[in-house]
C-alpha cells in the first residue's frame, strides 16, 4: 500500500516521502516518551501557531483517530488564539469545521 506521504510527494521528493514515513511516524510517532494521542496535541497545536492550515487539516482528521475529541480540538483552537493570534485561530476553527462534517 502507497503511504499518504508517497502520494503526495513521492514523485516529486522522494527521499522527502521517505524521510516522512521512516523517520517521522514509524520512529518519532512511535517513541514512548508520548501518546499518540498527545503527539496529535502538541502537532495541532504546532500547526495552529504556524499558520500550516494544509497540514492541519490531516493532523486534526489524526488526531480524532488517535482519541482526540472535537471538543478538545475546539478546545485548543481556542486557547492557541491567545498564543498564535487570533487570524491563525480563525482560519483554524474553519478547516476543524470542514473535518468535522467529513
Amino acid at each position: 500500500m502507497t503511504s499518504r506521504a508517497q502520494q503526495l510527494m513521492g514523485d516529486t521528493a522522494p527521499k522527502l516521502a521517505e524521510l516522512t514515513d521512516d523517520v517521522l511516524y514509524k520512529d518519532i510517532w512511535e517513541r514512548p516518551g508520548l501518546s499518540k494521542r498527545d503527539r496529535s496535541l502538541v502537532t495541532i497545536s504546532a500547526l495552529i501557531a504556524l499558520n500550516r492550515p494544509d497540514q492541519l487539516k490531516s493532523h486534526v482528521r489524526l488526531g480524532l483517530q488517535n482519541g482526540l475529541t472535537k471538543d478538545e480540538i475546539v478546545e485548543t483552537i481556542t486557547h492557541m488564539a491567545f498564543y498564535s493570534g487570533w487570524p491563525s485561530a480563525v482560519s483554524s476553527v474553519a478547516i476543524a469545521k470542514e473535518v468535522f462534517a467529513e
